[in-house]
C-alpha cells in the first residue's frame, strides 16, 4: 500500500503544517485549556520533542488565525479570536559562543520588535528595551495585552557547559533579559517558555514566583510527542505500509515501533509517549533505526559522567530518585541525573507513592543500546566500526557454543584503557565487562548483575545458558567456586538447553583477561 501523505519531518511553524497540507496530531484542546489562564508557563522536554511546534501553535492562536484551526479540537471551544500582540524570541537555532554573540542576538529580536512597537532614546539596556517593548505594545491595542513566547530558553546555556566562566556569564545576562517578564506583569496577557533543562540559578524561576511549570503535570504529559492512540489514529496507513515494507503485519509493527520509540513518561502514572522525530523518520524511511540519538548527543553528558565518577552500570539499570533531584538542575551539586533525565536519556517508569520515589531508566530499545553504544568508546579502545564486527561475532559464537573465541575476542575490549587507571580499576573492568554484555543484549536474552548472590552475567540462547562469574586478581577456579558454590546454575536445571559454566580472572597488573574456565 502506497502512501504520499506529507509527513511534517523538521516543520515547526504551524501555519506551514496546516496551509500545505502536512499530517498534524491535534493538541489543541490543551492549548486551549492552557490560554484560559493568564499564569505564565514553563514546559521542559527533550530535543526534537516538538516544542517550537507548540510555541508556533500559541502564535497562530494569539494572532487570531481561526483559519488554520478549522477542523481542530479547538476550533469549537475558542469563541473570540482576539487578535494581540506576540513576542516570540527563538534561542534555537544558534550559536552561542561569546557573551557578545548572545547580546546580538538579543538586540536582533529586540530591533524587529521595535520596527513594529517603537523605541525610546532612554532605553539603552536590553533588559529595560525589553520592557519598553512590552509596555508599548500593549498601550498600542488597546484591550489586548502582550504574549511572550519563548522557545528553548536555555539553549545559550546548554551550548556552553561544563565552561563555569561562559555560563555565568550567560546567566547574568538572562537573569536581566528574564526579569522583565516580572516587571511588566501587568502588560501581559500570556507567557510560555520551553526548554530542555531546567536551570536552578536562571532568575526566571525565582524571579517568576507565579511561573507555573507543567514538566510533569498529568493534564499536559501529552502535550508534546505521540500517545499510542494517537499513533494508531493518526498514522494507519503509514503503520500498514512500514509493516509491508519489514514483512511485519499490522500490530507487529506497533509493537516494534513501541518498543523502538514509545516508553517516555513525564510523571508518573502518565501514558506512554513515543518519540516523534524517531517516529516520523522511520515511517518515511520504512526502517527502524535510531533516528532521535543520531541528531546529537551533547558530549557533555559524557564528560559529566566522568567528572562525577557515575557508576554507569546503576544508570542501565535505573536510578531512584526523589523529584527534586532530578526535575532541576544545579551545577554546584555535582549531580549528573537532572541533565540526562531532562535531555530525554532516562524517563520514569515507576512511582513509589509512600516515599514518593520515582524509578528513572531508558525509555525504549533506540535510547537504550543507542546510549551504551555512545558510551563505550570512553571505557574501551574498540572503535565504532570494530564494535559492530565484535559485537556480531560475540552473538554468534554464543549460540554456536564457541565460548573460547568468544573470550579471546572479548580481551580485545580491555586492550589499551584510553585513559589512565587509578584505584577505581576493578570498577572500571566491571563497567567494560558490562557494556559488552548489554550490547550482546540487543540481539540475545542476557543479564548483567552486580548484586551479591547471584552471576554476574547471564546468556541465554536457544540452544545454550552461560553463566560468567569474573574475579580482579583472583582465580578462575575461585570464579568457577563460586558458580558452584552460590547455586547460581539451579534456576535453570529443568530448562533443557545445554548448561555452560565459565570462570574468568582479570589481571590488574595486566590490565586484560588472565585465564577463564568453561564448564
Amino acid at each position: 500500500m502506497a502512501t504520499d501523505r506529507k509527513l511534517p519531518i523538521g516543520i515547526q511553524t504551524f501555519e506551514k503544517i496546516r496551509t500545505e497540507d502536512f499530517l498534524y496530531v491535534d493538541k489543541t484542546a490543551m492549548v486551549w485549556n492552557l490560554v484560559q489562564t493568564n499564569t505564565p508557563y514553563f514546559l521542559s522536554r527533550p530535543r526534537r520533542f516538538g516544542k517550537s511546534l507548540l510555541i508556533s501553535t500559541f502564535e497562530s492562536y494569539f494572532e487570531g488565525r481561526k483559519d488554520l484551526f478549522e477542523g481542530l479540537a479547538i476550533y469549537n471551544l475558542e469563541k473570540e479570536w482576539k487578535k494581540h500582540p506576540v513576542l516570540h524570541l527563538d534561542l534555537n537555532a544558534e550559536k552561542y559562543d561569546s557573551p557578545e554573540r548572545l547580546n546580538a542576538i538579543l538586540n536582533r529580536h529586540l530591533v524587529l520588535w521595535e520596527d513594529t512597537w517603537g523605541k525610546e532614546e532612554r532605553e539603552t539596556t536590553l533588559s529595560d528595551r525589553f520592557a519598553g517593548v512590552i509596555r508599548r505594545a500593549a498601550e498600542q491595542t488597546t484591550g489586548t495585552n502582550v504574549v511572550v513566547l519563548i522557545d528553548e530558553y536555555d539553549k545559550p546555556l546548554l551550548q556552553v557547559m561544563p565552561n563555569e566562566a561562559l555560563m555565568d556569564e550567560y546567566r547574568k545576562i538572562l537573569k536581566s533579559f528574564y526579569g522583565v517578564l516580572k516587571s511588566s506583569d501587568r502588560y501581559l496577557r500570556f507567557v510560555f517558555l520551553t526548554g530542555v533543562t531546567k536551570f536552578a540559578q536562571v532568575s526566571v524561576f525565582s524571579d517568576l514566583n507565579q511561573l507555573n511549570d507543567i514538566s510533569m503535570d498529568m493534564a499536559y504529559a501529552s502535550l508534546c510527542g505521540i500517545t499510542s492512540d494517537e499513533l494508531v489514529k493518526v498514522f494507519a496507513p503509514e503503520i500498514e505500509q512500514i509493516g509491508l515494507y519489514n514483512k511485519l503485519s499490522f500490530e507487529e509493527a506497533v509493537t516494534t515501533m513501541t518498543v523502538q520509540y514509545d516508553g517516555y513518561h513525564f510523571c508518573e502514572n502518565s501514558v506512554g509517549i513515543f518519540n516523534p522525530f524517531s517516529v516520523l523518520n522511520a515511517f518515511q524511511k520504512k526502517k527502524f533505526d535510531n533516528y532521535w540519538f543520531h541528531t546529537g548527543t551533547p558530549t557533555f553528558l559524557v564528560d559529566l559522567l566522568k567528572e562525577t565518577d557515575y557508576d554507569l552500570r546503576t544508570l542501565i539499570d535505573g536510578v531512584e530518585a526523589e523529584q527534586e533531584s532530578f526535575s532541576e538542575y544545579r551545577v554546584e551539586t555535582n549531580n549528573p541525573i537532572p541533565l540526562i533525565y531532562q535531555s530525554g536519556y532516562l524517563t520514569i517508569k515507576a512511582y513509589d507513592p509512600e516515599f514518593k520515589l520515582y524509578t528513572l531508566r531508558f525509555p525504549n530499545d533506540e535510547v537504550k543500546y543507542a546510549f551504551i553504544k555512545f558510551l563505550q568508546p570512553s571505557y574501551s579502545s574498540v572503535e565504532d566500526i570494530n564494535r559492530a564486527f565484535h559485537i556480531q561475532h560475540f552473538v554468534r559464537e554464543l549460540r554456536c557454543g564457541n565460548v573460547p573465541s568468544f573470550m579471546e575476542r572479548l580481551k580485545a575490549f580491555f586492550a589499551d584503557f584510553p585513559y589512565e587507571l587509578n584505584d577505581k580499576t576493578e570498577r572500571h573492568y566491571q563497567v567494560v565487562f558490562y557494556i559488552v554484555f548489554k550490547l550482546i543484549g540487543e540481539f540475545i536474552e542476557a543479564e548483567v548483575h552486580s548484586a551479591r548472590g547471584r552471576a554476574d552475567a547471564v546468556v541465554k540462547t536457544k540452544d545454550y545458558i552461560y553463566v560468567f562469574e569474573f574475579k580482579l586478581n583472583g582465580s578462575a577456579r575461585q570464579a568457577m567456586e563460586q558458580i558452584n558454590d552460590k547455586g547460581y546454575l539451579i534456576p535453570y536445571t529443568v530448562d533443557g538447553r545445554k548448561l555452560v559454566k565459565v570462570g574468568v580472572d582479570f589481571s590488574a597488573e595486566e590490565r586484560n583477561i588472565n585465564e577463564y574456565l568453561i564448564d
